[in-house]
């Protein structure tokens, strides 16, 4: 059973992008590409209601709330391209929306899908204030409280002027975004991963699927519902830096199709472009540099909006490749932050490139051989760090990469004629849209779309507005270049930026930044006194108890000295001195109380002790040992003198320690030893990596205090504007030759507009061969293919298993079942038995032999019930009759004639000695012709290419 819901970028729908689906294959739900939205659209002009404007600002609010529902519960994740459109929500669906299956793509999807993330990320956070979208939701709903009390309190006049609630926008953070894509396995092209827990039974392989580096066409096979095949923007057709999609075999002999992937059970495309025609690329990149050239000659810049990792490479080998031929000196600025991330990853990544790129003369082509080397040794001599790559190709050496429009700005005026590639290609923010508010004023300056982009962007707006301007004949779905037009007129424009405080502001920034330091500290002493507190509490009871504990040893010292005196005799009627004991336990108390804990004396104080008090040492060399100060403790009984007798010390126990543990577990002390020091060192690596990184951000440069402004901009538009289209996208004549060659037996039709989807489905339905189950949902419209299957376990009794008559069809013997099912008190498994050997049976047909039958009748007898199984291919009925002496020939749709008929220059009656085998309709076979040999040998190897089951 297979469920497919489109969650965004469905089909006849608007908005084709971001795409996001959900597939559910019996209880495994898969989830195909998880893009994200433009955060930043245009705001539409003050004629439109507010209630549109309300749902254009929101358009990506269902689609998040719905992912956001259905990501604790995915079990798989699979990814095919690395844009934004594809994968742009992933990062923060796996941090915010417990969105933690297994991922799976190609290396280069992981490494540039989070490239496009973090530009797009930089980007935003540098223009616009996110941080109140990182608030948890328990956060949101008090704010909401909040508000709705403000609101009551507030006089009509302040509920007017209070600001609009924002947007709200799902923006990872950086450091998300890596841990994501950190959490993400990569396969290699045709690698088979079979899947394990939930998903077991599962199988995944990935193929080249084109447009972008390690673009990804997604084979999932299931044990139950067959074979699902996942490809959206595809692009058979070769580029400078890439090869052509796998699905689409070059110079094949057959239908050009990869075997590997015809005839899957469910195909799952796209047709965004199935009603355009491309003009040839040559013709494209003509136009393209043809321009380029002109522009730069006639001291004028280009603006040429790009993304940041995709197709931005197709771009710089092309312009780089021009530039080297033509011998320009014009600079190529790229605004990019991980522009050389971006170069770097990709130069590592030769194995994934094709097309025309190459290690040794990317960027040398026109050239001769001598300027050739001397690049080559130029690349070797300059850039040591690059070689250690090991791939010359890629080295753009007319191209500079800067980080925002400031740092190109230092480095060139605006007056300088240059090509400026700036992210992202909507121009909705960032670089680009910086850099067009500017730029459009300046006459005979030019805007290069090489994307349509999307839909409610400024790169759209522009987009629409030079396609309208064309004529209908020179429409560039109808494979034609359009020519550049001179734009006029004012585009509103608002731009968001970050700038520091100054003056009033920055005082009171600070002003609050000290009065939060000082509640910071109050706050940090008064835990720290109340801290004081506990702990004095507890060092009072803690002396209670030891109060208590010196009372006890006292006691049990005063009958030590009891039990010493009896012993030696010398106490015998004299009367106890309790006294005395209670004046030499008082100092002791003292001492503790005084001290904090008790201490007991070594054998080094007591030498100094009694060295003090004038105690010989040879009365303290017995090796005993006793708590306490010796020298001056004396016995309860006193001496016929007055004086108190000298204690002396009781007999010691010293108490081995156990070199085996209760468990008779012999103790390694050194083992043990060694893992403190591990650990100690473990320890002090973490803490040598904390204080390096407490000195890289005190080193770092802080940034000053700053503020988010939004300025409403009037552009007065003097600029150029034309738009080649290098999307790398298959167009409509592709889409109708690769889908039919594919030959599925159902599909589901995804991320295109109305007219191309329907577009699309009546090409289909004008081939005879291609299937009819053909499905273009709506978004959140749930589409089923087949039916929930029970599979059940039975035993065949040996009466049974002996009856049967197998039939050999290929690898697999077959045959007819009649049975009765029944279960038996010793088994769990039930047993179907025959029908006349069981019971029932029995009683059956004695019930119908007692009702007699007619007389002069014969008896009654049920014909047997036979059934053939296989799918014959006339292909392989031709190859057979071959082997067997007779000539076929197939001529016209699902017919083969077979005997002198298919001679070539036969005579007219042949025709008696001829068979016609036509294939009418699913599983239906039709013999025609005379009987004759012929006949009976077509019809003998038609049955051996079947199985025959006779009951």
């Amino acid at each position: 059973m297979i469920t497919f819901t489109p969650l965004s970028g469905a089909a006849r729908s608007s908005r084709t992008v971001p795409l996001a689906y959900l597939l559910q294959v019996d209880d495994v739900r898969i989830l195909l590409d998880c893009g994200a939205p433009d955060w930043c659209p245009e705001d539409t002009s003050s004629a439109v209601k507010e209630e549109d404007l309300q749902e254009t600002h929101h358009h990506w609010e269902q689609y998040c709330q719905t992912l956001k529902e259905y990501a604790p519960t995915i079990d798989l994740v699979l990814m095919s391209h690395g844009d934004l459109q594809h994968t742009g929500l992933y990062p923060y669906a796996y941090s915010r929306w417990g969105l933690t299956a297994p991922a799976y793509t190609t290396l280069p999807v992981q490494a540039m899908a989070r490239i496009a993330a973090t530009e797009d990320v930089e980007g935003i956070q540098d223009q616009e204030d996110i941080s109140d979208d990182l608030a948890m939701p328990e956060d949101v709903e008090v704010q909401d409280a909040q508000d709705k009390h403000d609101e009551k309190s507030q006089s009509p006049e302040l509920k007017s002027a209070a600001p609009e609630p924002r947007s709200r926008k799902y923006v990872a953070t950086v450091q998300e975004v890596h841990d994501a894509f950190d959490s993400v396995n990569v396969l290699r092209y045709s690698q088979p991963c079979h899947l394990q827990g939930k998903c077991q039974g599962l199988t995944i392989i990935p193929f080249n699927a084109g447009h972008t580096l390690g673009g990804t066409i997604w084979k999932i096979r299931s044990p139950t519902a067959g074979t699902i095949l996942y490809a959206v923007d595809m692009n058979h057709m070769r580029e400078r830096h890439l090869d052509g999609t796998v699905l689409m075999r070059q110079g094949s002999s057959n239908t050009g199709i990869f075997e590997t992937l015809v005839r899957p059970d469910l195909l799952i495309t796209d047709a965004e472009r199935a009603n355009v025609t491309t003009a040839r690329r040559k013709d494209r990149d003509a136009a393209l540099l043809d321009c380029v050239t002109a522009t730069l000659t006639s001291r004028n810049s280009l603006l040429l909006p790009c993304d940041a990792s995709t197709r931005v490479l197709e771009l710089l080998v092309l312009l780089d490749q021009h530039w080297s031929y033509s011998r320009l000196k014009f600079p190529i600025c790229l605004l990019s932050r991980a522009g050389h991330e971006m170069l770097t990853f990709v130069r590592s990544m030769m194995e994934w490139l094709g097309g025309t790129v190459s290690k040794e003369d990317v960027g040398v082509e026109g050239q001769d051989g001598k300027h050739g080397k001397d690049r080559k040794r130029k690349r070797v001599d300059d850039d040591d760090d690059n070689e250690a790559l090991g791939a010359f190709a890629l080295r753009f050496p007319h191209l500079e990469i800067f980080p925002n429009p400031a740092a190109m700005m230092q480095r060139y005026s605006s007056k300088d004629p240059k090509l400026i590639l700036a992210v992202p290609s909507s121009l909705s923010h960032g670089p680009s849209r910086a850099l067009f508010s500017e730029f459009a004023e300046i006459p005979d300056n030019v805007v290069l779309l090489t994307g349509r982009g999307e839909e409610g962007t400024l790169g759209r707006i522009l987009f629409e507005r030079w396609d309208n301007s064309q004529r209908d004949d020179t429409k560039w779905d109808r494979g034609k270049i359009g020519n550049n037009v001179m734009m006029d007129g004012t585009l509103h424009l608002k731009i968001s930026s970050k700038v520091p405080l100054q003056g009033a502001e920055l005082e009171e920034h600070l002003a609050r930044e000290r009065a939060a330091k000082e509640r910071e500290a109050a706050k940090k002493a008064a835990e720290d006194r109340r801290q004081r507190i506990l702990e004095a509490d507890a060092d009072e009871d803690t002396d209670d108890e030891d109060d208590s504990d010196e009372d006890t040893d006292d006691e049990n010292e005063v009958e030590l000295a009891l039990a010493g005196a009896g012993v030696g005799g010398a106490g015998d009627g004299m009367d106890v001195d309790v006294d005395a004991a209670e004046e030499e336990r008082k100092p002791r108390k003292d001492a503790g109380r005084r001290g904090g804990k008790r201490r007991d004396v070594d054998d080094a104080a007591w030498s100094a002790a009694l060295d003090d008090d004038g105690v010989s040492r040879h009365m303290l060399s017995y090796d005993i040992y006793l708590k306490g100060n010796v020298s001056k403790a004396t016995s309860f009984f006193k001496s016929a003198d007055g004086q108190p007798q000298q204690r002396f010390r009781m007999f010691p126990y010293v108490e081995r320690k156990r070199k085996i543990d209760d468990y008779g577990e012999l103790v390694d002390v050194e083992m043990w030893m060694r893992k403190g020091k591990a650990l100690e060192e473990n320890a002090e690596n973490e803490d040598l990596k904390e204080m390096k990184m407490k000195t890289e951000e005190e080193e770092k440069p802080q940034e000053p205090p700053s503020k988010f402004v939004t300025t409403e901009v009037e552009v007065q538009l003097a600029c150029r504007l034309l738009f080649v289209d290098l999307e790398g996208l298959n167009d409509g004549r592709a889409v109708k030759t690769i889908v039919p060659q594919v030959n599925p037996r159902k599909m589901i039709i995804v991320h295109a507009p109305q007219a191309a989807t329907d577009h699309l489905i009546e090409a289909c339905a004008g081939i005879r061969a291609m299937t009819k189950d053909i499905y273009a949902p709506a978004v959140g419209e749930s589409v089923q293919i087949g039916q929930h299957t029970n599979s059940f376990s039975i035993s065949l009794s040996d009466e049974l298993l002996a009856s049967l008559k197998m039939s050999r069809f290929e690898d697999n013997e077959v045959a007819y079942v009649t049975g009765r099912v029944s279960s038996l008190a010793t088994s769990t498994i039930p047993i179907l038995e025959s029908v006349g050997s069981s019971s029932v049976g029995r009683a059956v047909t004695a019930r119908h032999t007692a009702r007699g039958r007619i007389l002069g009748s014969r008896p009654t007898r049920a014909l047997p019930q036979s059934t053939m199984i296989g799918e014959l291919k006339l292909t392989a009925l031709k190859a057979r009759l071959a082997a067997v002496g007779v000539q076929a020939e197939l001529v016209g749709e699902g017919v083969l004639i077979c005997g002198a008929a298919a001679r070539r220059g036969s005579a007219p009656d042949a025709l008696q000695e001829s068979v016609a085998v036509k294939k009418t309709g699913r599983g239906k076979l039709e013999l025609e012709g005379a009987v004759s040999d012929v006949y009976y040998k077509v019809r003998r190897e038609v049955y051996n290419l079947h199985a025959l089951v006779a009951a």
